[in-house]
């Protein structure tokens, strides 16, 4: 199943790793061992902030994905299943009876 994993580094974090100019080194690395389909960079409420869009098969993977943010960057991790469009046009028939059923 396809998940966005949403990456929040608290500035003074952020700026001790950029100091140490282990920030981008460490994000590579950690990308590296995560593989994901995509990945974006931007910023969310002062804060840099990464978009990753991963295959996960097991819960049990939870921890190899967030760990390596927790731990080097003290950064804030939420973990969402995400559809494509053929998984929503999957869906169609699930949305249209619980419509039929509650609205």
């Amino acid at each position: 199943m396809r998940f966005m994993v949403k990456v929040n580094i608290p500035v003074e974090s952020g700026n001790a790793v950029a100091r140490a100019g282990k920030l981008g080194p460490t994000i590579q690395s950690i990308l590296a061992e995560l593989k994901p389909e995509a990945a974006y960079f931007t910023d969310t409420n002062g804060q840099r902030t990464g978009f990753l869009f991963l295959e996960m098969t097991d819960a049990s993977q939870i921890p190899a994905i967030a760990e390596p943010w927790f731990l080097a960057f003290n950064a804030a991790v939420e973990i969402h299943p995400v559809m494509v469009p053929d998984d929503l046009a999957k869906a169609a028939g699930a949305i249209d009876k619980v419509v039929k059923k509650y609205a």
